[in-house]
């Protein structure tokens, strides 16, 4: 889809699809990404979405489109991702991170070469440049994803999707996950029908300590909004501000007896 797809044309329909398409019976191992594109003559996501810029751009002061654009979508892929597992979820080694280069083992074809045979883990390690903040953020997506006992076990129901607004959102047992994958619109009160209740942010993709803009509160407590058409159901409007090129994720909050 990277390769084919301006993400302004990238269908949430199509996204849930592909990430949910299996027997119920059937476990799977979930990726986004194999090692076979980290190696010499193919492309890691982070590099199809930010290419050479990663080279000059990735110093923390420095605000380049790509970089940003980048780094939001490999936040959301990598979530859409392992929030959908049935199995498990595999990363290759720094990725995790946007690793910035291929991996080359020596061979007659590089002159039995070593310089790509490696991984450059200070990278992450810098807090001047911006690849900690991928690592910061895989490692709370999946703290928030192990705070589920058997996550992987547990029931995935879509609470909506729009292939105009390119919105998607789905529960699995209290987590809610909301995705905006269009790269120009954000919207406010926008309403997605979930069990009434309370509901805290646990994750936002767009969050300042993970390179994004900060545009939400996280610290707001999120009320459902009563409607009488969905009373049996026990359903509620659950309204957010949701900024473009964005997810959050959401639990609904246990009321103490």
């Amino acid at each position: 889809m990277i390769k084919e797809k301006k993400d302004e044309d990238w269908h949430p329909s199509s996204i849930w699809w592909e990430t949910t398409n299996r027997r119920a019976d059937e476990k799977t191992i979930s990726y986004a990404e194999s090692h076979d594109q980290a190696l010499v003559g193919d492309k890691t996501i982070i590099f199809r979405l930010i290419d050479a810029d990663m080279y000059w751009h990735m110093q923390k002061d420095d605000h380049n489109f790509m970089v940003e654009r980048g780094i939001a979508l490999h936040k959301m892929i990598r979530l859409v991702t392992a929030s959908t597992i049935n199995g498990g979820y595999l990363n290759f080694m720094g990725n995790e991170f946007g690793h910035p280069e291929w991996i080359d083992f020596p061979r007659e074809g590089n002159g039995w070469s070593y310089k790509y045979a490696r991984r450059q883990w200070d990278l992450v390690d810098n807090k001047d440049l911006k690849y900690h903040f991928l690592g910061d953020f895989d490692r709370e997506m999946l703290e928030v994803i192990k705070s589920v006992r058997n996550f992987q076990d547990s029931p995935i129901l879509k609470v909506w999707d729009n292939d105009g607004d390119q919105i998607l959102a789905y529960m699995r047992k209290d987590l809610v996950f909301v995705f905006n994958f269009s790269p120009t619109k954000s919207f406010t009160d926008y309403g997605f029908l979930v069990p009434k209740g309370e509901y805290s942010v646990v994750l936002n993709t767009d969050a300042t300590r993970f390179g994004g803009f900060g545009l939400s509160d996280d610290s707001i407590r999120h009320f459902t909004q009563y409607d009488p058409l969905y009373k049996k159901e026990k359903k509620e409007w659950l309204k957010l501000y949701v900024p473009a090129r964005s997810a959050v994720v959401l639990r609904k909050v246990k009321i103490k007896k």
